[in-house]
């Protein structure tokens, strides 16, 4: 795949890129190698490779979830320097 010194300019300004000449050639040479790299990978046969998100097989380490009792909200409220009996008290911080 050949790609444009016009096509890198538009993505560079899309990215807001202010990109020199000398740069705009040296990404275009770039890019085109990197390109001409992914067009040789799509001639390969993968049809036997199954389908993966992930390169190994890892599942969570999590526990189950399980109910269980809470910790009281007068212990909880005991925790901080100011607060009703519903709630902490903080400070506004939108005006």
């Amino acid at each position: 795949m050949k790609i444009t010194q016009e096509e890198v300019q538009k993505v560079a300004a899309l990215a807001r890129l202010d990109l020199t000449e000398k740069e705009v050639e040296q990404m275009t040479r770039q890019l085109d190698n990197i390109l001409s790299y992914v067009a040789k990978l799509d001639k390969l046969d993968t049809s036997g490779v199954p389908v993966t998100t992930h390169t190994q097989n890892i599942t969570n380490a999590f526990r189950a979830d399980e109910v269980r009792e809470s910790l009281a909200r007068d212990k909880a409220l005991a925790n901080g320097p100011r607060h009703n009996e519903d709630a902490f008290i903080v400070p506004k911080i939108i005006t």
